[in-house]
């Protein structure tokens, strides 16, 4: 794993050097964000020490960079910014700045946190494209950073572990193994699917999970359900392997969301497994204007978002737990008990899982049995789904039989 993801990330540094010196739009972009989003931000004003000034206990200068959907996305971002709302909540004297990278390209992501590494005490960065802040940090060793959904790497590309750097990556297999059971659970067509927005990592994990849940709903309880995948829209994961699945292409284009949601509703799916930022929105749409079609969300509870008129398209979500973890590194940097590591968490910490809340979800009591009777296999190592890197299949993995 650590020497493939040298090689892929080798290319990527590549694209940064060649690119460094041209994306001054974007940066510009990130840093006029820097300024100006903080006064709308809860919990204070923007601006900080350098990098070399200690942060006086909590009163911690907090700057958390985003891809292109934002804060706001009702997703992915909004549960790390969640994270951190909650530790300046307990500790006001906190503040915290918004930066959304509008591109989501990887040179751009390194270039927005470059540009602000001198002012802030935490920076933490959401998303894979953020990984090649390895020599940042080790360029400003003051500077505490949470980095989610990949561990750092250096300059050439090799993944390392910085004394500064808690990086959590997650097993999203397992939320979307229960996504996948529950979908076919639940299904009245007989056919579902899973709509990505790149074939990051953490996004092929998702499919795959989603995928091995299918299957094994269907060697179990005898469910008969197809997962509907449209070539055209099919992804290529950071090693140029087509992984097949329906990829939008971006976590910020709900327009093409729309498209793609109501392509797979043609298709006969009534429930739609959504892991795609704000793209996910326009797929919600799509279910919204279709009949009978339920959408299951994705990293935080999104039934609000599937308000319908008097109805709710949400049947559930799938949870992966970063607003937690990302707040208790906040209080572990406040305390001094901080330690930089390269951290996998999963149900064993209940970092993943599944919404079953009375008036949050939509799933029959039996399915919920079924989930959490599968919950305990996952918890425990029993069942183990694919995923993007693991070199499990989703039609071959443990468990299943």
């Amino acid at each position: 794993m650590k020497k493939m993801m040298s090689v892929l990330l080798s290319a990527a540094m590549a694209c940064t050097l060649l690119t460094g010196c041209g994306g001054g739009a974007a940066e510009t972009t990130a840093a006029s964000e820097a300024s100006t989003a903080a006064a709308a931000a809860e919990g204070g004003e923007s601006g900080g020490a350098s990098q070399g000034e200690e942060a006086a206990g909590s009163a911690l200068k907090i700057a958390i960079v985003s891809s292109p959907s934002g804060v706001d996305d009702g997703s992915f971002n909004q549960d790390n910014y969640n994270g951190i709302l909650a530790f300046i909540e307990a500790n006001p004297e906190a503040t915290v700045t918004p930066v959304r990278e509008e591109t989501g390209d990887t040179a751009a992501a390194i270039q927005a946190v470059a540009d602000i590494v001198a002012d802030y005490d935490v920076i933490v960065c959401c998303g894979f494209q953020f990984a090649a802040i390895g020599s940042i940090a080790a360029d400003n060793p003051d500077v505490k950073f949470i980095l989610v959904d990949s561990n750092p790497t250096d300059a050439e590309g090799t993944e390392v572990t910085c004394d500064n750097v808690y990086a959590m990556t997650f097993k999203e297999q397992e939320s979307g193994f229960f996504a996948g059971l529950a979908a076919a659970l639940e299904s009245q067509s007989k056919k579902v699917a899973v709509v990505n927005g790149i074939a990051y990592p953490s996004n092929v994990n998702y499919q795959y999970g989603f995928e091995s849940g299918v299957n094994y709903a269907n060697a179990k309880y005898d469910t008969g359900v197809e997962v509907v995948e449209i070539a055209s829209y099919a992804g290529t994961d950071v090693t140029n392997a087509n992984v097949g699945g329906n990829y939008v292409g971006s976590f910020a284009d709900e327009a093409t969301g729309k498209v793609v949601g109501k392509a797979l509703i043609d298709e006969g799916c009534d429930i739609i497994f959504v892991a795609a930022g704000g793209s996910g929105n326009g797929v919600f749409t799509a279910a919204k204007e279709a009949d009978g079609v339920k959408v299951i969300g994705c990293d935080v509870d999104q039934y609000d978002d599937g308000a319908n008129g008097s109805g709710n398209i949400i049947l559930t979500s799938v949870l992966k737990v970063m607003g937690m973890n990302v707040e208790k590194q906040l209080n572990a940097i406040k305390d001094g008990t901080f330690q930089g590591a390269n951290a996998l968490l999963g149900a064993d910490t209940d970092s993943t899982g599944y919404v079953k809340t009375e008036g949050r979800n939509q799933l029959s009591a039996d399915t919920i049995t079924k989930l959490d009777e599968a919950y305990t296999l996952v918890k425990d190592g029993t069942i183990v789904p694919a995923a993007n890197f693991n070199d499990i299949q989703p039609d071959n993995f443990p468990g299943l039989n």
